[in-house]
C-alpha cells in the first residue's frame, strides 16, 4: 500500500501574527511615502491605467495615458473607439489586443448599466469585463479610500518569503494578509510590498544581504 501523502500547510504561518508589526515598522521606515505610481485623476482613469499595468511597468503606462486620456475622456469614448485605434494607441504597454477589448467592453459597461462611473463596490467592479479583484482594490483603495489589499506578484512573492502566508492563489493570498495585517494598513501596506518587492526582494535574485527585512523572512533564514 502507497504511504498516504500528508497535505500542504496552508493559511497563515503560525508565527505571522507575531512578527507583523515588526514588519510594518520596518516597512514604514524605509518606504514612508509609499502610494500608487500610475498617473491618474479620476476612477475611471486610474482604473484603465491599471488595466495597462499589466506584464507592463508603471513607467511605461504613464508615458501612454497621458495622450490616452486626452483621446478618450470619458467611458462612452472609450467604449465607441476603434479596436484598432485603441490597439495602436496602447501598442506599447504589451498584449494590446486583449488589453485592448478589455477596456472596451468595460467601459461598454460602465457607459451603460452606471453611468460612465466606476462604482465604488467591490462585487460590481469585480463583475466589470475583465477586471479581478487585483485591478479592483487597486481602484478602491487609491480612487475612493476603501480598505484592500492589492495582491500583485510582488506582493505575493515578499508575503510568501517572509512567511505571512503559505497560499499560492492571489485571492487565498488576500484572505490571508487581510487576517494579519490591520485593516488601515492595507492600502499602505500593498504599496510598500510592491515597491519592496521591486526594489530588493526580486524574483530570481532577491538582495538579501542588504534586505531591512532579513532577520524576519523566512526565505532569508533559509539561506
Amino acid at each position: 500500500m502507497s504511504p498516504v501523502k500528508k497535505a500542504k500547510p496552508k493559511g497563515n504561518h503560525p508565527s505571522a501574527a507575531v512578527k507583523v508589526p515588526s514588519i510594518l515598522a520596518i516597512l514604514d521606515e524605509h518606504y514612508p511615502e509609499a502610494q500608487c505610481s500610475l498617473h491618474y485623476q479620476d476612477p475611471l482613469q486610474l482604473l484603465i491605467a491599471t488595466i495597462l499595468s499589466a506584464q507592463c511597468t508603471d513607467e511605461r503606462v504613464n508615458k501612454v495615458t497621458p495622450a490616452l486620456f486626452k483621446r478618450y475622456p470619458t467611458a462612452q469614448a472609450f467604449a465607441e473607439a476603434s479596436l484598432e485605434e485603441l490597439e495602436e494607441a496602447i501598442r506599447s504597454t504589451g498584449f494590446y489586443r486583449n488589453k485592448a477589448r478589455n477596456i472596451k467592453e468595460c467601459c461598454r459597461v460602465l457607459h451603460e448599466n452606471h453611468g460612465g462611473t466606476v462604482p465604488k463596490d467591490l462585487d460590481a467592479l469585480v463583475r466589470l469585463p475583465g477586471i479581478g479583484r487585483k485591478t479592483a482594490n487597486v481602484v478602491l483603495g487609491n480612487a475612493y479610500g476603501v480598505p484592500g489589499i492589492v495582491v500583485d506578484t510582488h506582493v505575493a512573492r515578499v508575503s510568501q518569503r517572509l512567511g505571512l502566508t503559505l497560499e499560492k492563489d492571489p485571492q487565498k493570498i488576500e484572505r490571508d494578509l487581510m487576517e494579519v495585517i490591520p485593516e488601515k494598513r492595507w492600502v499602505t501596506f500593498s504599496h510598500q510590498l510592491i515597491l519592496h518587492g521591486r526594489n530588493l526582494c526580486q524574483a530570481r535574485k532577491p538582495k538579501t544581504n542588504g534586505c531591512p527585512l532579513n532577520s524576519l523572512c523566512d526565505h532569508a533564514l533559509k539561506q
